[in-house]
């Protein structure tokens, strides 16, 4: 009996301890060999200046390209390069961010009720999916009807034109003349165009999210071993995930404002997550249950908007719309696009 309590007791002690260690772990990582302050700022400062530079690029590229026949919205070339790029957009919610989500919220620096007994990952991330449908659907809705008020008003005026000028008694040229000027369209925006528009812009809001978290994370870290591979798995994710990004920008026909604009956004969001982190890294610890908790919900609300996006408004509005569906070989070599652009974003997971 003496001897079981003994056990009990070893065994308490022994938890205890071994507690004490997960907790100090969770507050202080001053152990790990690969933390050093000079170098990781180093790199940082590097990490800020490549990233930039490869979102730049990506994101422009669509857009520069654009004046090449090859490289226009209406050309194959360009439809699998938008597959391609789509695929890296549905791996990085499938592979990167979604994952990060669960082994944040599943930490053991958190507390087991309810983080650990509540799969809030996947609540959350599916939570993200319909409030993005609602968006979707809305905003694509209030677009319409505006658009609709707009077509109506320039109908009214060249129905009055042409009554104006019947009244006047020269109703013969005047007719013709209308007809060839002013019509019931002008002002008003195609359907298909509506959608692209707020494609791009319920994009481009699920990618900035995602890209300060991402960043916030590097720029907080001192871990050397972390952010070298982290920085290069980046340059790559940046560069084609703004592919995907500038190919909707320019099939929405924005003003160049406004193109720069959405530009300037993606391209600064992850640097600005990095510069933030490094600011913040002397009151942010990505252990602290906090943080933990912050990060983890963002990272899913992210993945959640970032799988809808890519599955449903870029890869089946694409396969499932005249041109694809009117090529089986177009078809094929798209399909092998999203697969090459899923698999090489999911092998960037291995380091990121």
């Amino acid at each position: 009996m003496a001897s079981n309590s003994k056990m009990v007791s070893v065994f308490i002690i022994c938890m205890a301890f071994l507690s004490t260690k997960a907790l100090s772990q969770c507050e202080d990582d001053t152990n790990n060999p690969c933390n050093n302050k000079s170098k990781a700022m180093n790199l940082k400062i590097i990490g800020i200046a490549t990233i930039l530079v490869t979102s730049i690029i990506g994101v422009s590229l669509p857009l520069i390209t654009r004046s090449i026949p090859a490289l226009s919205p209406d050309r194959s070339l360009f439809v699998i390069v938008k597959a391609f790029a789509s695929g890296i957009i549905l791996a990085t919610g499938f592979m990167h961010v979604l994952p990060d989500s669960f082994d944040m919220l599943r930490s053991s620096c958190l507390a087991d009720n309810p983080w650990h007994k509540f799969p809030f990952t996947g609540f959350v991330a599916m939570l993200s999916a319909i409030f993005t449908l609602i968006v979707d659907s809305m905003a694509t809705s209030m677009y319409t009807s505006k658009n609709n008020a707009i077509s109506a008003e320039d109908g009214d005026m060249v129905v009055r034109d042409q009554e104006m000028a019947a009244a006047n008694g020269s109703g013969g040229m005047h007719f013709h003349g209308h007809h060839h000027g002013p019509s019931p369209q002008k002002g008003a925006i195609g359907q298909q165009l509506l959608r692209y528009r707020v494609v791009a812009m319920v994009l481009e809001l699920g990618i900035v999210v995602h890209s300060v978290v991402i960043g916030l994370g590097v720029g907080a870290s001192n871990d050397v071993c972390t952010i070298k591979p982290l920085v290069a798995a980046l340059c790559f994710h940046q560069m084609f995930e703004g592919m995907g990004l500038g190919g909707c920008i320019l099939q929405a026909e924005y003003k160049t404002m406004k193109k720069a604009v959405m530009v300037f956004f993606f391209s600064i969001t992850t640097p600005f997550g990095i510069a933030l982190g490094i600011g913040l890294s002397k009151t942010y610890k990505e252990n602290s249950p906090s943080a933990l908790i912050t990060v983890g919900l963002l990272n899913a609300s992210s993945a959640g908007l970032l799988i809808y996006m890519a599955l449903v408004d870029l890869l089946a509005a694409d396969f499932m719309g005249p041109k694809l569906q009117g090529s089986i070989k177009l078809q094929i070599k798209s399909y092998a696009a999203v697969l090459l652009g899923a698999g090489g974003m999911s092998l960037m997971a291995k380091w990121a």
